[in-house]
């Protein structure tokens, strides 16, 4: 990839709130998420700007570990954040963890529940670690979560509708789904992409609100996270600290994420 001579026609430059720079690293962050890989030159016909405020936003964002720059452009940095990642090859990936994880959790849940649960490898090992409890509820759009769940824990299960993700296996529907259907929660289960200070985060815009709305109908919320995510900021966050109830995971956090923990009262569970 080479990029063409300054000397070719350059774009008409953005204008208004679209010129901030915030603004254009979300979306160039977004683009390269989109596409993995571009040029100096996609960009700069996407953003319409100089190639050489291009530069400067790849360098800046390179700096902060959210891209990597190639030769006339950039990829985004999947060991960041790794979207199309099957929901198979997550499945192996901290096998030994994710299920003393799964243990934990599963403890911290009560006989009659209804739980709301999301989609992703984490969650998976949660629901197969519910056999000692009785008359569950679970709502979910994760749909590889029914094969895995105990049938004796069961009083009913119930699948969120919404289009077909196979990556991940899991439906989505319009942002605020579980809401607008008047569905309410004991206990929301969620795994994520990632955890820092601010608190937890997803890939994907669309996964991370269906996540936040079950969030918001669940009493309490169990986050499961294992330590392959602290420090590790999504494109677009799920909740805050003072969301989440409980932080569930296999090593102890990094100072920062334990600080904002605990200034938040969230309580955290190391197994």
């Amino acid at each position: 990839m080479v990029d063409e001579p300054e000397s070719a026609k350059s774009p008409t430059p953005m204008t208004g709130s679209a010129a901030l720079p915030a603004v254009r690293h979300n979306r160039l962050v977004e683009l390269l998420r989109e596409h993995g890989q571009m040029t100096v030159n996609e960009m700069v016909e996407q953003l319409s700007v100089s190639r050489d405020t291009i530069r400067r936003d790849l360098d800046q964002l390179e700096g902060r570990g959210l891209i990597l720059r190639t030769h006339g452009g950039a990829i985004y940095n999947d060991t960041l954040v790794r979207v199309d990642t099957t929901l198979g090859s997550r499945m192996d990936a901290f096998t030994s963890a994710k299920q003393r994880i799964g243990k934990a959790a599963a403890a911290l849940i009560r006989d009659g529940e209804t739980l709301i649960v999301n989609g992703g490898s984490s969650t998976c090992f949660f629901a197969a670690a519910l056999g000692d409890k009785q008359n569950l509820t679970i709502i979910t759009n994760n749909l590889r979560l029914p094969p895995v769940t105990p049938e004796s824990a069961l009083r009913s299960i119930h699948i969120l509708g919404g289009a077909y993700w196979p990556v991940s296996q899991v439906t989505i529907g319009p942002v605020g789904f579980p809401e607008v259907s008047g569905i309410s929660a004991d206990t929301a289960v969620i795994g994520a992409t990632g955890i820092a200070a601010g608190g937890v985060s997803m890939g994907r815009l669309e996964e991370a609100s269906e996540t936040t709305a079950m969030i918001k109908v669940a009493s309490r919320t169990i986050a499961l996270l294992d330590q392959s995510k602290f420090n590790t900021t999504a494109f677009a966050r799920v909740a805050t600290f003072s969301q989440i109830t409980f932080v569930v995971t296999d090593a102890w956090p990094p100072d920062a994420i334990v600080t904002a923990m605990k200034k938040a009262g969230t309580q955290l569970i190391v197994c």
